[in-house]
């Protein structure tokens, strides 16, 4: 029985109609495999699998791969959530957003996402649990083969170390974007016109946790004049050179 129904919430009736009509299109296609997430399975294997069968088809083959939860390590990787790893924001952001996920999804992570075999991932699962790698360590790793597979061996590497220069040297990275200040531009018009934050909002909120700051300085006022060119750091990962 569906959990609405045990829980007594109402189903309304384009909640059926996703599962038939993403069957159907097994059937329109004459679909000989499908693969999805396990929150698929349903209409995957019931709904398309059936729906072929009564309509005199070979039902098809379902391949269902586990859900890689977002950077919060907990809640299905999603926009919606924020939690995700954007695969076009370059390659420091995209080692970044992995360093921080938490150690609890790192199997998952290295299972459905690096080119990795299953003995060499456990493998490494054996090295951190004797103590043979650090847990630290075995993210780098695992942040630099997936980064890879996006931007190239290179700047993996190179992202790599602006990481290790920023967050565990504490030092600024070499190489970061510039932006040219406009006349009477504020700080918050700053940040979203380099593109270091999604919305007014969202800068105002990194800006009142004190995560923006122009050469070390904390920047407590969104609406203020942007203060003078240097380097603005947005948050742990994002730099812009102000001129």
């Amino acid at each position: 029985m569906p959990i609405a129904l045990k829980k007594g919430e109402p189903i309304y009736i384009h909640e059926t109609f996703y599962a038939l009509m993403q069957g159907y299109d097994a059937v329109a296609m004459e679909t000989d495999v499908q693969i999805g997430g396990s929150d698929q399975l349903f209409n995957i294997i019931v709904a398309g699998r059936k729906l072929q069968e009564a309509l005199g088809q070979k039902p098809l083959v379902g391949i269902i791969t586990a859900i890689l939860p977002g950077t919060d390590g907990v809640q299905r990787m999603s926009k919606s959530t924020g939690n995700i790893v954007p695969i076009n924001t370059g390659a420091n952001d995209m080692f970044g957003k992995l360093m921080s996920v938490p150690d609890s999804a790192m199997a998952l992570y290295m299972r459905l996402v690096t080119r990795w075999s299953p003995h060499e991932i456990e493998k490494i699962e054996q090295d951190v649990v004797s103590g043979a790698l650090h847990p630290r360590d075995a993210k780098m790793n695992m942040a630099g083969e997936i980064t890879s597979i996006f931007y190239g061996e290179e700047d993996a590497k190179s992202a790599r170390e602006n990481f290790v220069k920023t967050f565990q040297q504490k030092e600024i990275p070499d190489e970061m974007p510039d932006f040219a200040l406009q006349s009477g531009q504020t700080v918050v018009d700053v940040i979203l016109a380099a593109g270091l934050a999604e919305s007014k909002s969202k800068a105002r909120s990194l800006i009142d946790q004190k995560g923006v700051k122009l050469d070390g300085e904390v920047l407590e006022r969104g609406d203020a004049p942007f203060p003078h060119p240097g380097v603005l750091q947005v948050g742990k990962r994002r730099f812009v050179r102000v001129k």
